[in-house]
C-alpha cells in the first residue's frame, strides 16, 4: 500500500526534519539510571525511558486509538541527515519517514523521524500510513527498543505543528531486530499529555 500524506494546519511539507535545539540533554548512562524526579515527574520518565511503544502508551492514556499522518518520506541516500549518531548503524541507502501521531479526535500527541534502510522498508512498513508498532505487530517482529537518548529542548516548528509552549521532551532509539539495527527513531512528545501524565 502506499503512504497517505496529510498536511494539517498548512504546514509546508518539511526538506529536512525538527530536531530540538537541546536545552539538556542525556545520553545512554542517564536513561539506565533514570532522572531525578525533581527533573522530570515518574510518569513522564515511564513514558520517555520505558522501553514499551509509544503507540501503545497514547492509546492507553487517551482512550483513542493513536493514528498516524505521514507528512514526509525522503530517499536521503548515505547522508546523515542531521540525526542522532546512531545513524551510522542503519544500513544505507536511507530512507526518512516523518510522521505526526495523534489521537481519533485530531489532537497531535507526538512527533516522530525514523530513518530506514530504503531497500527493506517495505518488508516492516506494508502500510506507511500505520504506526511503526501496529506494523511490526502485525507482523509478530520481535523487537527491541534501545534508549540512547534523553533531551529537552526547543523548537518553534513543532511549536506550530503541536499548538503548544515547549520546552518539549524527547528521545531517540535503536529497534533491534535479529541482533541487528532495524530503524533508528526520534520522538518527542506534545506537552497537551500532561492531561494525562500531570507536569514535567
Amino acid at each position: 500500500m502506499t503512504a497517505t500524506f496529510t498536511p494539517n494546519n498548512n504546514l509546508i511539507l518539511p526538506t529536512g526534519w525538527h530536531r530540538l535545539s537541546p536545552i539538556w540533554q542525556g545520553g545512554e548512562g542517564v536513561v539506565q539510571q533514570g532522572l531525578p524526579h525533581a527533573q522530570l515527574a515518574p510518569a513522564w520518565q515511564l513514558l520517555l525511558l520505558g522501553d514499551g511503544s509509544p503507540t501503545r502508551h497514547l492509546q492507553l492514556l487517551t482512550g483513542e486509538p493513536t493514528e498516524v499522518d505521514v507528512i514526509d518520506m525522503s530517499l536521503i541516500g548515505m547522508d546523515l541527515d542531521n540525526a542522532p549518531d546512531l545513524i551510522d548503524k542503519v544500513p544505507g541507502p536511507r530512507l526518512r519517514r516523518q510522521v505526526w501521531l495523534r489521537n481519533a479526535s485530531g489532537q497531535r500527541l507526538a512527533y516522530a523521524t525514523s530513518w530506514w534502510e530504503a531497500n527493506h522498508v517495505d518488508e516492516y512498513l506494508q502500510n506507511r500510513s500505520l504506526p511503526i508498532w501496529a506494523s511490526l505487530a502485525r507482523l509478530r517482529t520481535e523487537l527491541y527498543r534501545d534508549v540512547q537518548g534523553i533531551y529537552q529542548g526547543t523548537s518553534a516548528a513543532l511549536e506550530e505543528g503541536f499548538q503548544e509552549t515547549g520546552p518539549f521532551w524527547g528521545r531517540h532509539y535503536l529497534f533491534w531486530h535479529h541482533g541487528q539495527p532495524l530503524t533508528l527513531i526520534y520522538e518527542v512528545f506534545s506537552p497537551f499529555l500532561t492531561k494525562y501524565l500531570g507536569q514535567f
